[in-house]
């Protein structure tokens, strides 16, 4: 869903000041954003491609005419509307005034007409906007990469965030509970952005051992440390002209993080051992699954780095916050699965939808996926149960590893006997086993190779 642009902005353009002045009091006390300029070169500068307003200029100007103003805002944007003023009535220059595409065009003094045909140009330009947004969005959502799907306004208004920030400068700070997709939404800022052709590099801080994390992050020289045999480029310097992002930031040690907030602001690193420093043009991108401001409250997290890190927050809404959305993904992963266990796609009925609805998901999207696979799988009544406490429905419990193992063994199985047109002599090939164990588990199984014959 894109969300309608209002336009109330006025670019009003004329070399009397007395002109000037009073457009700029209508206009505003008409609750319009109104812009003046004695010259069209000047109000030309301002123009771009996104301004979302009109333009009302004279036609009579000395340095550069009305004429010449609107074939130049034409030749950028065709669809701006441009209103003209004069205070000569003059049929040619009218006509030469709409035959180049202006809005239309009044006769000083001005009047009660010239304000309903401003608010109708307002109206035409922010459908043209609207359209602008809605092509870009479905250009992003067709466009090779990855992918975020929602449609509840929680998700909408995320998506609105990143699509905004996507291609500035500034780092972001993503917050989201364990399952949300913290990752994804960075691969998204990523993989559509001007940096997509540079390199994404994920780094767990969690995972990271702390005496190794520094060399990991900026590098390090050859002698630098017991086992440094030769120099060891850093992940960030790996990641030049791309991004980085740091997920579990909040498991960064304190002594790391002062060297952190240097390099977001400096934009240079210093590799481990040595003396000299690396510029440094890349994105970062953290994640949190805590609230970070209540870790810097309890000393475990430093302010500062909090403060650069969060100049742009990005908040994923926990699966139970957005469950209209539910249905889509479930699908979407349901798709996904079976394709890739060679599966038939079942329906998503009444009763399915319901289990699905009234669950709490605390492991979020990883859990709906992982949901949807094992209902592909095994089919929805064993993948789900029905509780006895409460009448309510719920999910069933993990697999074991035992189940885990047979189902996967199982998918193997068809995926093979699938590829190879139910021929035992070729699956027997395919998987490297005998033909009385592919007979045993087949009857395991209660598989036929009649079942996947043409």
């Amino acid at each position: 869903m894109i969300e309608p642009l209002l336009c109330k902005q006025v670019m009003v353009i004329d070399d009397e000041a007395m002109i000037r002045d009073s457009l700029n009091q209508l206009l505003t006390l008409e609750g319009y954003q109104v812009q003046c300029f004695s010259d069209g070169a000047t109000a030309l500068s301002r123009l771009s491609r996104g301004y979302s307003g009109v333009v009302l200029s004279d036609i009579n100007m000395p340095a550069m005419d009305g004429l010449t103003l609107l074939e130049q805002i034409k030749a950028f944007d065709s669809e701006l509307p441009v209103i003209f003023l004069t205070g000569y009535a003059d049929v040619s220059v009218a006509v030469k005034a709409m035959q180049l595409g202006a809005y239309d065009l009044f006769e000083k003094p001005l009047n009660e007409h010239l304000i309903d045909c401003i608010a109708r140009a307002c109206d035409k330009r922010s459908l043209v906007m609207e359209n602008r947004a809605l092509k870009r969005a479905v250009e992003k959502t067709s466009a090779p990469g990855v992918r975020i799907l929602g449609d509840t306004p929680k998700m909408q208004h995320m998506m609105k965030l990143l699509n905004t920030v996507i291609d500035t400068p500034a780092d972001i700070l993503i917050e989201g509970e364990t399952g949300t997709g913290k990752e994804l939404v960075a691969r998204y800022l990523h993989d559509h952005s001007n940096r997509s052709s540079c390199q994404f590099v994920a780094i767990n801080c969690g995972a990271v051992p702390e005496q190794l994390i520094e060399s990991e992050l900026f590098g390090a020289v050859s002698g630098a440390y017991t086992g440094a045999t030769k120099n060891r480029k850093g992940k960030f310097e790996f990641a030049q002209g791309g991004t980085v992002f740091l997920d579990e930031i909040e498991s960064t040690p304190l002594s790391l993080q002062v060297k952190l907030l240097r390099v977001l602001e400096e934009r240079k690193v210093t590799p481990v051992g040595a003396n000299h420093t690396v510029n440094l043009d890349i994105r970062i991108v953290a994640a949190t699954k805590v609230d970070l401001l209540a870790l810097v409250n309890e000393g475990g997290f430093r302010a500062d780095l909090y403060y650069r890190l969060s100049l742009v927050k990005v908040s994923i809404p926990a699966l139970r916050d957005r469950k209209a959305d539910i249905p889509l993904l479930f699908k979407h992963f349901s798709s996904i699965a079976a394709t890739r266990f060679y599966k038939p796609l079942g329906a998503l009925n009444v009763e399915l939808e319901q289990r699905l609805l009234a669950y709490d998901w605390p492991g979020n999207v990883r859990e709906l996926r992982n949901q949807a696979e094992r209902a592909v799988l095994l089919g929805p009544e064993l993948a789900f149960a029905q509780s006895n406490s409460a009448d309510q429905q719920v999910l069933s419990q993990d697999l074991s590893l035992a189940e885990k193992v047979s189902y996967y063994e199982q998918s193997l199985i068809e995926e093979a006997l699938e590829r190879n047109h139910g021929s035992i002599k070729n699956t027997m090939g395919t998987l490297q086993i005998a033909r009385k164990t592919l007979y045993d588990k087949m009857s395991k199984y209660g598989l036929n190779r009649d079942m996947f014959t043409d």
